[in-house]
């Protein structure tokens, strides 16, 4: 995660500061470069929706929801070490 975010910072998308009231954390802000490219990825992936979901009727669309919501409970089950 960290290579990823310096890689975005020197890259001008987002600004890296320390905390002000946690010495433990830092915050990561977009800048108003990453702007552009969100409302490009924004369009693309709504492309990638209805590519994905247009042939199904709104009944199939909520119903594939429901189905992946459960799949991806099983994998957070799967991936929380237990108690």
């Amino acid at each position: 995660m960290t290579r990823t975010v310096r890689r975005l910072e020197q890259a001008g998308f987002v600004r890296v500061t320390p905390s002000a009231t946690d010495k433990r954390a830092t915050v990561v802000e977009p800048t108003p470069a990453s702007q552009s490219v969100r409302r490009e990825v924004e369009r693309i992936w709504a492309q990638l929706e209805e590519s994905a979901t247009g042939d199904l009727t709104p009944a199939e669309q909520a119903e594939a929801l429901v189905v992946l919501q459960r799949i991806e409970d099983s994998l957070t089950r799967a991936a929380t070490p237990s108690a």
